[in-house]
């Protein structure tokens, strides 16, 4: 056999739905495994909610396979085990106990595969009071701190205006079930793999909470820019839009002054060292900002960044779309749908030498593989016909 993918011969035996689970066997998916994505017969709870679910389907569902079972019936739990028999990787972030229900849970399933990597992703992870909570990103946003520092200072707490725990959870969790699946190659013991969205949160927050437990203070929400230093973070409207930019040590300030033709302001003593810039900050954004107003975003951007100053001009999705640099990273990718037609969807950040594509078949139908799926676990063309006329499986 070639194996032209690091994980070609990998079978994934996907039980996730929504964003955390699939986002981490996307990956593996991307790296060549054959990933199973395991649905109800009325399909995952993203078919049911309209564009944000289509778009969660197509963006962490690409190139699986789709089989549709009624895991209440027995025999639908009989197809489940050997499947997961076929299979190298188990991942679920179903609600907690359902799996167990099914007969399907950690300790079962290494009990009778002691080889198999078993990764569950939960909300609030499996030991402390919350293990059964149902756990949505924005629960964590919420529980983690992440919300009570972001926002405005006199306004309302504010969550991240994405998905970002359940995507950065989906990427720890395939972070780790590579280490897992390495280490049982070396050994071949298999392994559980726990994150919960609850501690991928806290830990996007390592700054925050580095700084908090060094020196007791708390972290308070204040719109843009950073507490301890200055200018940095901090917003600059531009006659056609606006940037942001840091340039808080003393040498970068100075430069920056001088770039916009206001080195006045670096000499002002209200604004001599990083504390004085931090007392005096609205003082300072205040003239850096009449400055940047005679500009156009490109001008400013030019300026800045070919001069060594850190700086981003605030895009919006189509400015991002038409960025030469995104652009440059074919991080937009065609896929083809079930149905044959071209659509765009986003591919995985990363890039491998060795891998210079990803996968152009889109996300599939409910229930499209099933047939396919359950010849090669030796079921007859008669007995998946019987199976879906009892409505244990679905086909397409």
């Amino acid at each position: 056999m070639i194996i032209d993918k690091p994980l070609d011969g990998v079978r994934v035996v996907d039980f996730g739905q929504f964003i955390a689970a699939p986002a981490a066997t996307q990956v593996l998916a991307d790296l060549g495994a054959d990933v199973i994505k395991v649905e109800p017969l009325h399909g995952e709870s993203a078919r049911g909610i309209g564009p944000a679910g289509e778009a969660m389907l197509q963006n962490y569902n690409r190139g699986k396979r789709a089989i549709a079972l009624d895991l209440k019936d027995p025999k639908a739990q009989e197809i489940a085990r050997k499947l997961i028999a076929s299979a190298d990787v188990v991942v679920q972030n179903m609600r907690p106990g359902v799996m167990e229900s099914f007969g399907l849970g950690a300790d079962e399933v290494l009990a009778e595969h002691p080889w198999m990597v078993y990764a569950t992703v939960s909300g609030f992870g499996l030991h402390g009071p919350s293990k059964l909570r149902p756990g949505l990103d924005i629960a964590a946003q919420a529980e983690s701190g992440m919300m009570w520092v972001t926002g405005e200072a006199d306004g309302e707490p504010q969550k991240v205006g994405s998905q970002i725990v359940d995507a950065a959870s989906g990427y720890v969790c395939a972070q780790a079930i590579l280490a897992a699946y390495i280490r049982r190659l070396r050994t071949g013991e298999g392994d559980t793999v726990e994150v919960s969205l609850l501690e991928v949160a806290i830990h996007l927050q390592a700054t925050n909470w580095g700084q908090y437990l060094i020196t007791g203070k708390e972290p308070m929400r204040k719109g843009n820019g950073q507490a301890a230093i200055a200018p940095a973070a901090d917003v600059m409207t531009t006659k056609d839009g606006s940037l942001v930019l840091s340039a808080y040590s003393d040498v970068h300030f100075v430069r920056l002054c001088r770039l916009i033709g206001r080195p006045d302001v670096a000499e002002d003593p209200r604004f001599a060292n990083n504390a004085l810039r931090v007392q005096n900050r609205p003082a300072m954004l205040a003239e850096l900002r009449a400055a940047f107003s005679t500009m156009t975003s490109d001008e400013a951007m030019t300026l800045l960044t070919t001069n060594g100053v850190v700086a981003g001009k605030i895009n919006t999705y189509p400015e991002v779309m038409r960025s030469a640099d995104v652009e440059a990273t074919g991080l937009f990718i065609e896929v083809n749908d079930t149905d044959g037609m071209s659509t765009t969807t986003l591919g995985s950040p990363w890039h491998l030498g060795s891998l210079p594509k990803f996968s152009s078949q889109g996300d599939p139908a409910l229930g499209q593989h099933t047939a396919d799926v359950l010849a090669e676990l030796g079921y007859s063309s008669a007995a998946v016909d019987a199976l879906t006329a009892d409505k244990v499986v679905g086909v397409r």
